[in-house]
């Protein structure tokens, strides 16, 4: 699965990912839900695929998710969403940003599990049986002492699969991912759950799932900063990033280039773009060099010359 990534993996990142290949299913950046029942633009705009079947252009299926902390009104709104017949619905009891956090949305709720199992309820409640209602936890919010206790009750409240990101909120990204916590919290439940948190490579995913005790993973920033990610987990591509592997990329970055500047100001364009060249930096120099070429630049033109320059036409 190709995971949520608030401000990296938008429909842009997600059409080029899916493109490359492997996925059998992505969930959008989330839909924070404060105070009212949302317009269905606001579904619309955050994942565009609703409106070609809820699926990329690559027939990747896409879930749309939910952030917030009021049970009655997430379960209002999940109704709205419904109703434009997204792959399916999930929950947001991951994110550890502050400015999420503090208005009582994301991991911050893993300090109150009748609170996440009244929030399920109330979703999987108004939300028609053939769409399914999933979610996506962290492991607490300091400590893992009450992750399979919030794990029931989202399983209880009816989520019918789980993604757990094997880390607290205060641990945000740092290294180690506890997967160890996926296979007790797997132990534990009936429905099906899926490893999430630091695979970056093939050794990566064959220890998590040595140690999470199941194949099943969601890919986040090991995804973006390796397009060829899950082929290589598949087995469908060389196990380790490669020269060749940079040339068949290239087209890749163009269509997001193109992409990124439909949906954005001319200066964020080239902020994203940034952003994800600096994340492939980690597998080839070629990325390291594109970077270095175009870091400093804010004009969309100047930009563009640099990637034809780099034999990436645009």
């Amino acid at each position: 699965m190709l995971a949520p990534m608030e401000g990296v993996a938008d429909f842009v990142l997600r059409d080029v990912l899916t493109r490359i290949g492997g996925y059998d299913a992505a969930v959008s950046e989330f839909v924070r839900v404060s105070g009212s029942v949302l317009p269905e633009r606001t579904y619309e705009r955050i994942c565009p695929e609703i409106g070609n079947g809820s699926r990329t252009a690559a027939g990747t299926p896409v879930a749309v998710q939910l952030l917030g902390s009021d049970p009655a009104l997430l379960g209002e709104n999940a109704a709205r969403l419904a109703a434009l017949s997204p792959h399916g619905i999930d929950l947001n009891f991951g994110c550890p940003a502050r400015v999420v956090n503090r208005h009582g949305g994301g991991a911050m709720l893993l300090d109150e599990p009748v609170l996440l199992n009244r929030i399920a309820a109330a979703v999987r409640r108004a939300t028609p049986a053939h769409i399914p209602v999933t979610a996506k936890m962290r492991l607490g919010v300091s400590d893992p002492s009450r992750a399979l206790e919030c794990a029931r009750a989202l399983a209880d409240g009816g989520v019918q699969a789980l993604v757990v990101h094997a880390r607290t909120k205060a641990q945000g990204y740092r290294a180690p991912a506890h997967w160890e916590w996926v296979a007790r919290i797997r132990d534990g439940l009936a429905v099906p759950v899926v490893a999430n948190g630091e695979v970056w490579s093939v050794g990566d995913w064959e220890r998590c799932r040595e140690v999470g005790g199941g194949r099943d993973v969601m890919l986040g920033r090991g995804a973006v900063s390796d397009p060829w990610l899950a082929l290589r987990i598949r087995g469908a591509r060389n196990p380790v990033p490669s020269c060749e592997d940079w040339l068949a990329l290239r087209p890749f970055i163009a269509q997001y280039w193109a992409g990124v500047q439909k949906r954005a100001a001319p200066v964020h364009a080239c902020g994203r773009l940034k952003m994800w060249l600096n994340m492939l930096r980690r597998h080839w120099g070629e990325a390291e060099g594109l970077y270095r070429a175009v870091c400093a630049l804010g004009d969309a033109g100047e930009v563009s010359a640099v990637l034809r320059g780099h034999g990436i036409a645009c």
